[in-house]
């Protein structure tokens, strides 16, 4: 039985309660101490002694209240720090000050295949090392890489105070867990997570739209290579992203690489990571690439076609196989890994040129996709900019505002060179300076992209120029309606503009 005896705290009353206990010859398994009350755990106690008992220890002079429990405070906090650590799917083991263990989860016991109580790291991991590196560095280590019953896991140590505001010095132990490469690429993959899942995060209603949804849905859920190609700011990636969240493995990571972002050398440790000791100033420990922290999940190369020629071999190599080694590394690693492709560039031309192995591209093209640019599907524009534009005022924390109509034919007419990327730019700039509910043709800075005529419609070079020029002019004249303010917005002398307005019978020009 236990029981929860309350009291006036004053010296002695303690001793005097379990007294009490002991001179009724009770078997004590536990007495927890939270003054000003004790909690008393007596197996032997039972219902009639109680009763006896409860008399005596209201004679204690302090005694307020004796009540029978069903836990100690103490015993509830093990069982639901047990329970917690049962609950994490990662390993963790707490260790003492001297880096010895004092408690190891399920998850941990599983892996190791022994419970490693009282053991050293050195002796768990049979990396004798690893012990005085963990008390060397104040028994923190941040993602060391280490290997138990022969599995390649990333170790995060983090100290333990005795007590708040208790420094360096007053170390109790450390919490450690160990994570596989994939689960840390499930954090990585769920801080770009996007809004939107799955095909919807691709916005619009056109024929070019509708027929790319439905077949990119058919080769989503195939577990084959998928090589996208658009023009820049089609959406490539979003593409990617939806064609991973429709697959098998849309539970597992999504990392991506821009390999025209990053030399050759860093573009290669990103991707297959590195052994310790590989060079000069990397982590100790070693780091995993990508294709580690994405097993079983999917890895999106974009611009594909800026690989270097040596980093084409390495990645053919891992595609004929699964199997890669790290820079610096002996072990070969195997990896469930299933690679998606983008790129602008035509990789047919370069196979042609030999700027791009002949063999990768059949190995990154079993699957493939067109993104369509904008000016295909004109019916998506206004709908997308309507879309970027809700989406701007609430970023830049403004009140809603909408398109004016004659912001329209100028949004419909040009050739977007840029694609979904420029709109959205475009769209983004015209909310910020915008002053009113309304964006204005002014407001869209869309004059050095306008509407180019096709090769068919040119009748000569001058009519070209001039039809190009009158057409800036019409947009900009409603906002700017004065010869003076329009060479300001355009950046050229009042009298230049003057002579063009008066050329093109540009009502309303200063004269």
């Amino acid at each position: 039985m236990r029981i929860h005896v309350t009291f006036i705290d004053r010296v002695g009353i303690t001793q005097e309660v379990l007294a009490l206990l002991g001179g009724r010859n009770l078997n004590l398994d536990a007495v927890e101490m939270v003054p000003p009350n004790v909690y008393i755990d007596a197996p032997t106690l039972s219902a009639e002694v109680l009763e006896e008992l409860r008399g005596a220890l209201f004679k204690v002079h302090g005694v307020q209240a004796v009540e029978v429990v069903d836990i100690l405070p103490g015993q509830r906090r093990s069982l639901q720090l047990y329970a917690l650590l049962a609950a994490m799917p990662d390993p963790l083991l707490a260790v003492d000050g001297s880096g010895r263990v004092l408690l190891a989860n399920p998850a941990l016991i599983e892996l190791a295949g022994r419970d490693p109580d009282g053991e050293s790291l050195g002796e768990l991991f049979a990396a004798p090392e690893l012990h005085g590196e963990l008390l060397a560095q104040g028994l923190r280590l941040s993602m060391r890489e280490v290997t138990l019953n022969g599995r390649t896991l990333l170790l995060d140590a983090i100290p333990i105070g005795e007590g708040a505001g208790q420094g360096a010095g007053q170390l109790a132990g450390a919490l450690l867990t160990l994570y596989a490469p994939n689960r840390l690429g499930e954090r990585l993959a769920a801080l770009h997570h996007e809004q939107a899942e799955g095909f919807d995060a691709l916005l619009g209603d056109s024929p070019a739209i509708r027929t790319l949804k439905a077949r990119a849905q058919r080769v989503a859920v195939l577990d084959a290579p998928l090589l996208i190609q658009g023009e820049t700011g089609t959406g490539k990636e979003l593409v990617a992203r939806a064609c991973h969240a429709v697959s098998a493995r849309r539970n597992a990571p999504f990392l991506a690489l821009n390999c025209a972002a990053l030399p050759e050398n860093l573009a290669e440790s990103e991707l297959f990571g590195y052994a310790p000791g590989a060079f000069t100033g990397a982590q100790r420990g070693g780091k995993p690439g990508l294709l580690e922290l994405a097993h079983q999940g999917t890895v999106f190369l974009d611009e594909i076609g800026e690989m270097s020629p040596y980093l084409q071999a390495k990645l053919l190599r891992f595609l004929s196989d699964g199997s890669f080694r790290r820079i610096g590394g002996e072990r070969e690693i195997k990896v469930d890994v299933r690679i998606l492709s983008a790129t602008h560039r035509n990789l047919e031309q370069m196979v042609g040129e030999g700027r791009f192995r002949e063999d990768l591209f059949y190995r990154l093209n079993v699957l493939n996709l067109a993104v369509p640019p904008l000016r295909e599907r004109s019916e998506d524009i206004l709908p997308l900019a309507r879309h970027f534009l809700q989406q701007a005022c609430a970023q830049i924390r403004r009140p809603p505002c909408r398109l004016a109509p004659d912001t329209y034919p100028a949004l419909l007419a040009n050739r977007w060179p840029g694609n979904v990327r420029q709109l959205q730019n475009v769209i983004f700039r015209a909310a910020a300076i915008s002053e009113g509910s309304l964006v204005e043709i002014g407001d869209l800075d869309i004059a050095g992209t306008a509407v180019a005529p096709r090769a068919d419609e040119i009748g000569s070079l001058g009519a070209a120029v001039e039809n190009f020029e009158r057409g800036i002019l019409e947009r900009l004249y409603a906002s700017y309606p004065s010869s003076r303010l329009l060479a300001a917005r355009l950046q050229t002398s009042h009298t230049a503009i003057a002579k063009r307005l008066r050329k093109y019978g540009i009502p309303g020009s200063e004269r």
